[in-house]
């Protein structure tokens, strides 16, 4: 059981019957059980679903236990190419030929 013992088990089943009586005893203790039943279906749902979900052969088809870390940090000739870059260097370029036109001044009233 969850470390009672048979003499402890038995101890709280008369305290259970003294409290509660003959009549709600078994009502209680069915309900209980149910209770607990739940409980132990959730969590044995739960783990399987996060063993599925941390299985790394599974879902990313690597092996761990042949893993270097070592090889995933070290640096790689493309990690600086994006296209997204070369897009802004043109915008940038575009933006040096072609400045704004200045606007005129406005706000100055002519007396």
């Amino acid at each position: 059981m969850s470390g009672i013992g048979g003499s402890e088990f038995l101890l709280l089943c008369l305290i259970g019957l003294l409290v509660l009586g003959p009549e709600r005893l078994p009502r209680v203790a069915n309900q209980l059980g149910t209770w607990l039943g739940q409980a132990r279906r959730m969590t044995r749902a739960l783990k399987r679903q996060l063993e599925e979900e941390l299985d790394v052969e599974k879902n990313f088809g690597i092996d761990p236990d042949t893993l270097n870390p070592n090889s995933l940090l070290a640096p790689h000739d493309d990690d600086t190419y994006s296209p997204l870059h070369v897009d802004d260097d043109k915008d940038k370029d575009n933006e040096k030929k072609d400045p704004a036109p200045a606007k005129p001044d406005t706000d100055k009233k002519s007396a």
